[in-house]
């Protein structure tokens, strides 16, 4: 029996330009393309499903990003992370998120309130146990996200997540290129319980002593990394 249902019409320029956009710029984000990877522009078009011209639309916006190069007659390059820059984030989020956990712990928030950061710490745990570092990441940045959420001032919230996607980018870059997290299990659970216990210089302390730690590893991490390079 023949299909009566009228063929979709093509997805409009618009639609496949930003999708393009969002696949690459996932692809950055993730690591899937570290720094340094290069492509060329019909091999990424094939990787897409998609024409030249939305890819060729998508690679210029993310060159204004700053997460690639374009290259004529080469391609594309995936730009590397600036141990300066990485060190400015992580400066700006140490001290958004620990303004971020006093305001919460002033609020004396109860234990139904931070039911998403225990559920969060606890799939840290899980995956650890599971030696699944992906899903490690993915709880870890939940509970980013839920402490400056919970705190109720929205404009902290957009200012941390204004910079969400490098810090993400960093994330993905160094997870397994670090130690085992450990620490950040035992860490957010300090947190929890001087936000239960309406500390506000406690959360501040805590939260900013392990962004601190987490800022050095990273650090030291890209500096030997620079050094391998040289």
């Amino acid at each position: 029996m023949s299909d009566s249902r009228p063929a979709m019409p093509p997805a409009p320029a618009t639609g496949r330009k930003d999708a393009a956009y969002e696949q690459i710029r996932r692809l950055i984000l993730d690591n899937v393309w570290p720094p340094g990877h290069q492509a060329l522009e019909q091999e990424i078009a094939l990787q897409l499903g998609v024409s030249r011209t939305p890819v060729r639309e998508a690679l210029i916006r993310l060159e204004q990003d700053g997460l690639l190069q374009i290259v004529p007659r080469h391609g594309i390059r995936v730009l590397p992370m600036s141990a300066q820059d990485m060190r400015e984030l992580y400066e700006v989020l140490t001290a958004l998120e620990s303004l971020a956990a006093e305001l919460l712990a002033l609020q004396r928030p109860d234990r139904d309130t931070l039911a998403p950061l225990v559920q969060a710490t606890d799939a840290m745990a899980q995956a650890l146990e599971q030696d699944d570092l992906d899903s490690w990441a993915r709880a870890d940045e939940d509970f980013h996200a839920r402490l400056v959420t919970l705190c109720g001032n929205r404009m902290l919230a957009e200012a941390v997540f204004s910079h969400w996607d490098r810090a993400h980018r960093a994330r993905m870059f160094t997870l397994r290129l670090r130690p085992k997290p450990l620490e950040s299990t035992r860490e957010h659970r300090a947190l929890i319980d001087c936000l239960l216990a309406g500390d506000s210089a406690g959360a501040g302390a805590v939260n900013r002593a392990h962004r601190q730690r987490a800022s050095r590893e990273l650090l030291s991490l890209f500096d030997r990394l620079r050094l391998q390079q040289l």
